[in-house]
């Protein structure tokens, strides 16, 4: 179970991140603005955000090991549409069919997961499960890189193909079938959460494009809030709601959700920009660029387990609150050095103190939110869980990007280091805030 689960949880991270270092050459080659180059990323996080919830209460309905496994199913058939794009239009699409895909694997995981240890040991359990997704950091761009450089940005997507097919045959076979509690479908709440969602997303999607004030960017937001109220509204009455909402009445479960929206906010957003950074900022080629991304990414394949075991006995905000205060202080050193002519020395110890800050932060949110249900509202609580980091991530690299959009361009590497240090701030300013949010968990709570 923790094998297979925390593989595909590797698999689908992986993408989210192995993008990055590839950005340069997919611009390049499709002749992709900066704009589509934020699609690039941000529609597999569209896709991902707007249908985790409805995932989780298919897993519910239809059993857990069954949509877990299509859910990968699917991500592999995506993968190979994105290998085979031939144009940019084509790549974006296939980006949110393996968002899609996504969606339907990581809460799952989580359940599951969550289901198959006892409260006390499912802190070490997701510590090694962050471990294994932790993995993704740094192996994200480094191979990205050397995938770019030794081969085509293509093949960063076909790797899936052989990796998604294995995935599914050993979900079907070693993992045992499980529902949720409550097998009716809440469909006026998967059709709200879902609208209200994808309003939201979009908007902040179109946001740096079409420009903040406008009707378009304006006009999904306001209706995506107002249909995510009505959702709150119908939950409240609804026989059988897709997210209880009880849930929130407790201080670790709210808290954790706030903290995970602001830390995948922060930290998607930095490597978005720290990948380019290396390439446009300081011309580094794309494999270089990898490998002076890892310092900062091998600290998640350690750190999360160590934080996994100490959480049960310290509670989960020193590592929050710390965590992200790291990260942010490393953002600020990073926008203060910043600039065309600095060496890599400069930045290494600000990367690595990013990558621990983030690596301490994870296994803690997820102990938080899932430790503070009850075993049968493992499924739900993970959704929600899910739900807010993918949003977070695509209002971490809109916000970002408005940030570099103002200060910076492509210009010429003095404009990108300009634009990349505001940008770095930005980043700053969500981790502070998911410190905040971390800081309201208390240390020992009544499960509910």
């Amino acid at each position: 179970m923790l094998v297979i689960t925390s593989v595909a949880s590797l698999m689908v991270v992986l993408d989210a991140l192995v993008v990055a270092t590839a950005l340069t050459a997919i611009r390049t080659d499709l002749g992709a603005s900066v704009t589509e180059l934020e699609w690039t990323v941000n529609a597999y996080g569209l896709s991902f955000a707007v249908l985790l919830m409805t995932a989780a209460a298919a897993g519910d309905r239809w059993g857990r090991r069954r949509v877990f496994a299509a859910g990968v199913t699917l991500f592999a058939a995506a993968s190979l549409i994105c290998a085979v794009a031939p144009g940019v239009a084509v790549l974006i699409a296939g980006r949110v069919l393996q968002g899609a895909g996504a969606a339907f694997v990581m809460p799952l995981a989580l359940a599951l997961l969550g289901a198959a240890f006892p409260a006390e040991l499912r802190p070490k359990a997701l510590g090694v499960f962050a471990s294994v997704s932790g993995v993704a950091v740094p192996l994200g761009p480094l191979l990205g890189g050397a995938v770019v450089e030794g081969i085509s940005w293509p093949w960063i997507f076909w790797i899936n193909v052989p990796i998604g097919a294995a995935l599914a045959c050993f979900a079907l076979t070693r993992i045992e079938e499980s529902h949720g509690p409550d097998p009716a479908l809440d469909v006026p709440g998967l059709v709200l959460a879902g609208a209200g969602s994808f309003g939201v997303v979009w908007g902040l999607v179109q946001g740096n494009s079409a420009g903040w004030t406008s009707v378009a960017v304006l006009g999904p937001l306001v209706a995506g809030l107002v249909v995510l109220g009505a959702f709150v509204a119908w939950q409240r009455r609804a026989a059988h709601p897709m997210l209880p909402l009880p849930l929130f009445r407790s201080r670790r479960f709210a808290a954790g959700n706030a903290v995970i929206f602001f830390h995948w906010a922060s930290a998607l957003g930095a490597v978005f920009f720290m990948a380019q950074f290396l390439q446009d900022g300081l011309g580094y080629g794309p494999l270089a660029a990898g490998l002076g991304l890892v310092p900062w990414g091998l600290t998640t394949t350690v750190v999360p387990q160590l934080a996994g075991r100490l959480v049960g006995r310290f509670g989960e905000r020193p590592f929050i609150v710390a965590g992200l205060g790291l990260h942010a202080l490393a953002m600020v050193w990073l926008a203060l050095v910043a600039g065309p002519s600095i060496g890599y020395p400069v930045i290494a110890v600000p990367l690595v103190l990013s990558g621990t800050g983030i690596a301490m932060c994870l296994p803690a949110a997820q102990s938080a939110v899932l430790t503070s249900v009850a075993p049968r509202l493992l499924g739900k609580a993970a959704g929600a869980f899910s739900a807010m980091r993918q949003l977070g991530g695509a209002f971490g690299v809109a916000i970002l990007v408005a940030g570099f959009s103002l200060a910076g361009s492509y210009a010429s590497r003095a404009a990108f280091s300009a634009g990349f240090t505001a940008a770095a701030l930005v980043s700053a300013v969500l981790a502070a805030a998911g410190a905040l949010a971390g800081s309201l968990i208390p240390r020992r709570e009544t499960k509910e």
